[in-house]
């Protein structure tokens, strides 16, 4: 019934959902979808009720996609935010969040550094090429948004830089992103993890201060880092 708030998966045609149940509904008449991205536009809509969330999984995330609820109350809704958004308070809130965030951000970005060339423990005589790859690894892995392994705060930061590691050489020093996986349950998974060993063996070698060799993949991949960063520059 549309007094009740739901959380529903999207349904056959733009007007219709479907409940955990199975059962489909039509959307209410006069009824409009706010879609996601506006936080707080989204709380005090469903504050205001009765809503159905509109959520889909894919793979194992779940997705938002809106909120459907009376049109009327969210334009008044939409409208006391906007007023409240154009005032002086708000504006120099929204500064100092934007401030604070930076401030995290950059703090976090250099203790993940850190943390990958804690795993890294190159030989002294590698240190350049360890500053490298941890440079690498870390722009690629910690822009806010990315949604890579170092943006997780479930798993302690070392696991992360040493995921984060492994997953950019599986990217870049092999070919796994070329490669033909069969369509077997857990194969691809297998193959992972056989790169996955590959990678550390690479590693140990420069941690026990080998030399590398002449068609050595990681020295490839960040010389090939290094001609891209040139080029943008």
């Amino acid at each position: 019934m549309p007094h009740e708030t739901r959380v529903v998966a999207p349904g056959s045609h733009d007007r219709s959902v479907v409940t955990p149940a199975g059962e489909t509904l039509a959307v209410p008449e006069g009824w409009v979808l706010v879609p996601p991205g506006d936080p707080a536009l989204t709380r005090r809509i469903k504050a205001a009720g009765p809503t159905w969330t509109v959520q889909q999984k894919r793979g194992r995330k779940l997705f938002s996609l809106g909120v459907w609820t009376a049109a009327e109350p969210v334009a008044a809704i939409r409208l006391a935010l906007e007023a409240e958004r154009a005032t002086e308070g708000y504006l120099k809130k929204r500064a100092a969040d934007t401030k604070r965030r930076e401030h995290k951000q950059t703090a976090y970005v250099g203790s993940f550094r850190d943390a990958v060339l804690e795993f890294l423990k190159f030989a002294p005589c590698h240190a350049a090429l360890a500053g490298q790859l941890a440079d690498a690894v870390t722009a690629h892995a910690t822009p806010v948004g990315s949604g890579t392994v170092a943006r997780t705060e479930r798993i302690p930061i070392e696991q992360r830089a040493e995921s984060a590691v492994i997953a950019w050489m599986r990217h870049q020093t092999t070919g796994y992103d070329t490669m033909s996986v069969p369509r077997v349950k857990g194969k691809r998974r297998e193959v992972r993890r056989q790169l996955a060993e590959q990678s550390r063996r690479l590693l140990h070698n420069y941690r026990a201060g080998q030399p590398p060799a002449a068609n050595c993949p990681l020295a490839h991949a960040l010389r090939q880092t290094e001609s891209a960063i040139d080029s943008v520059a």
